[in-house]
């Protein structure tokens, strides 16, 4: 009897490990030739990758002048509302933001200065405010350069979907 307890009281302890829900992953590529996916779905949680931002000014070949890309402020912002439009592709929004990580650079035209306040006057439109009251936790951290060479700015956030 003291073996079937000890067997029974085993399988009570498997069948709840056993019975966990697999997460599903969803990857979404902005096209087949993509080094990297633009976020990825791990059950109800997007993880976006890092936005950069869009051009202010984009290049004309025609007259040889290259793209403007703007200062922290205005990368900022660019890269906040092609955040807020992936989001919004996935049936979210700001308010689902818990988590943002900001990659900042020195600007070469404020002497390598690190603009804070301009990243802040950017973020300050997308949280905190009386539509979106929710702020997200987060992280800023001051990199050497990034990857393209005009970047002051890079943002990934996290977001989940509510219940």
């Amino acid at each position: 009897m003291k073996i079937l307890n000890v067997v029974l009281g085993a399988a009570l302890v498997a069948v709840p490990c056993g019975m966990q829900a697999q997460v599903v992953v969803k990857h979404l590529q902005p096209n087949a030739s993509a080094a990297i996916a633009n976020g990825v779905w791990a059950g109800d949680t997007l993880y976006l990758s890092g936005q950069l931002a869009s051009p202010v000014t984009p290049a004309d070949p025609a007259k040889g002048t290259a793209a403007v890309y703007g200062d922290t402020k205005a990368q900022s912002f660019s890269a906040l509302t092609k955040i807020q439009a992936l989001l919004k592709e996935q049936g979210l929004d700001m308010k689902d933001v818990v988590k943002m990580t900001v990659f900042l650079a020195g600007d070469p035209a404020n002497g390598g200065k690190l603009d804070f306040a301009g990243l802040q006057a950017s973020y300050t439109q997308f949280f905190g405010t009386k539509e979106q009251p929710n702020k997200p936790a987060r992280s800023a951290v001051q990199v050497a350069a990034m990857v393209a060479p005009w970047a002051l700015v890079e943002i990934e956030v996290i977001a989940v979907k509510g219940k």
